[in-house]
């Protein structure tokens, strides 16, 4: 067996339930779930009939690239919603079956194991794909804790030089998971230069780039920032976004990775071995995901509604702020975050995340610690209803 694999650890679910093992939560309350980042609004009819209507598709082996009508569709919304000025369908995007399985596979591409003590830069807290990622390449993960007293940034100073030396790709979320942050054209200037310095790959994870709560203030995304830089051709940098949260359509497994072309035809010739091509049905749905905005709209203003709500009454009792984008609230609790998730599923029947799951210690420190992640996936009356129960557990706290 690998021997890699004994490195990873418990998902941050798997932990969850762990954690719930033995309790009883009081039954007179239904049960919320708030734990995970599973989107529920509704799958637009219009996707769910171009799938069904393009079944004919699972007659015939897909292209590890896809076709190119996807890959064309997938070029011209990154050009409309990031102003850039080209983007080839051909060399710099590559549909993959989920921006999870790509953010994976994309490690095992790129890290070259001949050169000694690989390292993959991560923020933390963090989305476990990144870590398990560098482990099974060979790579040591080495983390930028992003706290709430520098507005959850990334500061590129808490890792020396000797680190930057080794590191071979740096993983990056924006809007981020689980603070919602957004990464400023300061942040990615400053990652570029520590780029070209030390000549590792970034990878931009932006699966929640289309939910943000100012139609008039989309979140500034990698290729963009690399546009206004004049960093043409996007010099060791791929973006990863999908249609899971977008969309409505988790189960589809549909994204892209975009960027220099140079990386990804790399990344397609090891995809090609992979076995990862896109069923013909879900390319086809997923062309028509991309090229409509109207579906996109409406599932922003209902997040908004929910977290205009949510937030004003949670205020009243926890610190607790919008975030600049996604669909999480990063909750400080005044109490140990896993007694918090513990206690509120045992009097309450809610549940929520503990921050440290979704964190390594780094520095000294677990910066997930003291908060939980609260995902308004659920519908505003149940995403209220918590908020009420949250509230009568702190008034016996």
């Amino acid at each position: 067996m690998n021997p890699n694999l004994d490195r990873l650890q418990p998902y941050p679910f798997q932990k969850l339930n762990k954690l719930f093992e033995g309790i009883s939560p009081q039954q007179a309350y239904p049960p919320i779930s708030l734990h995970i980042g599973e989107p529920k609004h509704a799958t637009p009819d219009f996707i769910r009939h171009v799938l069904t209507d393009n079944l004919s598709g699972m007659a015939v082996y897909p292209t590890t690239l896809g076709a190119r009508p996807l890959r064309a569709s997938i070029a011209r919304w990154l050009t409309r919603r990031y102003s850039l000025s080209d983007i080839d369908p051909d060399t710099q995007v590559i549909p993959v079956n989920g921006s999870r399985e790509a953010l994976f596979s994309f490690a095992q591409a790129v890290i070259d194991p001949s050169r000694p003590e690989a390292i993959v830069v991560c923020p933390n807290p963090f989305y476990q794909i990144y870590e398990g990622a560098a482990l099974l390449a060979g790579a040591t993960p080495h983390f930028l804790n992003t706290l709430p007293e520098n507005d959850f940034a990334l500061d590129y100073g808490q890792l020396p030089e000797e680190i930057w030396s080794r590191t071979q790709l740096v993983y990056v979320c924006s809007p981020g998971n689980p603070t919602g942050r957004v990464m400023t054209m300061d942040e990615w200037r400053r990652l570029f230069e520590l780029s070209d310095r030390h000549g590792f790959i970034i990878a931009s994870d932006e699966c929640y780039a289309e939910i943000y709560f100012d139609e008039d203030a989309p979140p500034l995304g990698a290729l963009a920032a690399a546009q206004r830089l004049g960093r043409s051709g996007f010099p060791r940098l791929v973006v990863f976004s999908s249609l899971s949260k977008r969309s409505n359509v988790p189960g589809m497994r549909s994204g892209f990775a975009a960027g220099n072309a140079s990386i990804l035809k790399e990344f397609l010739l090891y995809r090609t071995y992979h076995g990862s091509a896109m069923n013909p049905a879900v390319q086809a749905a997923s062309k028509a995901a991309w090229d409509d905005e109207h579906h996109v709209i409406e599932n922003r203003r209902l997040y908004r509604e929910k977290f205009a709500a949510v937030t004003e009454s949670l205020q009243q009792t926890l610190q607790v702020s919008m975030p600049d984008a996604a669909f999480y609230l990063w909750v400080r609790t005044p109490i140990s975050d896993v007694q918090f998730t513990a206690e509120l599923y045992r009097h309450y029947n809610v549940s929520v995340l503990p921050g440290s799951y979704l964190a390594r210690y780094a520095g000294g420190i677990n910066p997930g610690e003291n908060f939980v992640r609260v995902a308004l996936v659920a519908s505003l009356a149940e995403c209220m209803e918590a908020v009420e129960r949250i509230k009568m557990l702190m008034s016996t706290a």
